[in-house]
């Protein structure tokens, strides 16, 4: 189990980010904010998909004036305005009901002005993210860290951390993002050291779904291996459900939480016997759809293997397994051979084995009655 890193609890809507609540999931909309409709749509998409809370960018007096409609429309997905420059359309987003705000201290520096802002959110109970970019860092940071990038972003943070708290706001999540991986790593890890505030965690700028994929797996997942990290936001360039999907990805793999059935399959070789790709895929979608009627489903890791070489070996980890070839399929339980079946009836006979497990678990949990 990852222990995780000490940190006050931030509640966004109905969602607490930091102490002891599950790291949360984000995105953000790629409409454009004054296209209600399609913002709408995409807010709601994101939430099917898992997405918990949704981020707006608040760049024009026209978007700001679209906010109320949207949170009209979107009322139970906590809702975050992005602000950049004009601190006037954080205050829009306070009134049009949004729960949280993301303000940049590279680009919002007049003191006067983020008071204003932090007055209506500490009255409405509003945290604000300080989201600090590599790319606009504060400027009197970048100038006294020139040839530190990374005390230049933990510094502009520090920086704005002291503002709020002056100011006597303490409703705050913390983010340090760069497109370089290392550079994220390394202003995180040290932030780590000075603050307890919640962090949402990201690497920006990731690129398409492939290189994004890699980096915010290397960058997110190795923080949050060492316990640091609250809330995620994969940054892609592309379909936002993609973001959500690599997250759930992510949270998976570190047994962080669970969205889909563990399932481990082998990349298939001169060996393989059997169609791994379409059968692994094949015995997804139907475990995802076990998983809706049978939520227990997704505590389970089903192993889905192309020959009987490394098939009881790799699946002695699995709760159930599944190796194929010779026209055979073998299950297994734990490692342990339980069936022989024809290659034909493999997949049908590894979800009923799921579901004798399901079952016996179930029986099992049952108290006992006199």
């Amino acid at each position: 189990m990852v222990q995780r890193r000490k940190t006050r609890s931030v509640k966004v809507k109905d969602i607490v980010i930091g102490g002891e609540a599950p790291i949360s999931i984000q995105s953000m909309t790629k409409t454009d904010t004054t296209d209600i409709e399609a913002t709408v749509r995409q807010i709601r998409a994101l939430a099917t998909a898992g997405c918990e809370i949704v981020r707006v960018a608040v760049p024009t007096i026209e978007a700001s004036k679209a906010l109320p409609e949207i949170r009209r429309e979107c009322d139970k997905v906590p809702l975050v305005a992005d602000i950049h420059f004009h601190p006037q359309f954080a205050l829009a987003a306070i009134e049009a009901g949004f729960d949280k705000i993301r303000w940049n201290p590279g680009n919002i520096r007049d003191a006067k002005r983020v008071r204003e802002v932090v007055d209506r959110a500490k009255e409405r109970h509003i945290p604000i993210r300080i989201g600090v970019n590599v790319g606009s860092l504060d400027p009197e940071c970048e100038k006294v860290y020139p040839n530190d990038l990374v005390e230049a972003i933990v510094q502009s943070a520090l920086k704005s951390i002291r503002l709020l708290e002056g100011f006597g706001f303490f409703d705050i999540v913390v983010s340090l993002k760069s497109s370089d991986v290392i550079q994220m790593l390394q202003a995180y890890r040290r932030m780590a050291q000075l603050c307890d505030y919640p962090f949402h965690l990201g690497v920006t700028e990731a690129g398409l779904l492939d290189a994004s994929t890699v980096k915010s797996s290397i960058g997110i997942g190795s923080l949050l291996a060492e316990g640091i990290g609250d809330t995620i936001r994969v940054s892609i360039t592309g379909d936002p459900i993609d973001e959500v999907k690599v997250a759930q990805r992510i949270l998976s793999s570190l047994e962080l939480r669970r969205f889909s059935t563990n399932v481990i399959a082998c990349p298939s070789c001169g060996r393989c016997e059997i169609d791994v790709v379409g059968i692994a895929k094949e015995v997804e979608e139907r475990l995802t759809q076990l998983a809706q009627s049978d939520p227990r489903a997704l505590e389970l890791t089903v192993a889905v293997m192309g020959c009987v070489v490394n098939g009881p070996g790799e699946s002695e980890h699995a709760d159930v397994g599944l190796a194929g070839g010779g026209g055979v399929g073998v299950i297994y339980r734990k490692g342990v051979q339980v069936r022989r079946v024809a290659e034909s009836d493999m997949v049908s006979a590894l979800l009923a084995e799921v579901k004798r497990v399901l079952a016996e678990r179930e029986a099992v949990s049952q108290p006992v009655t006199a």
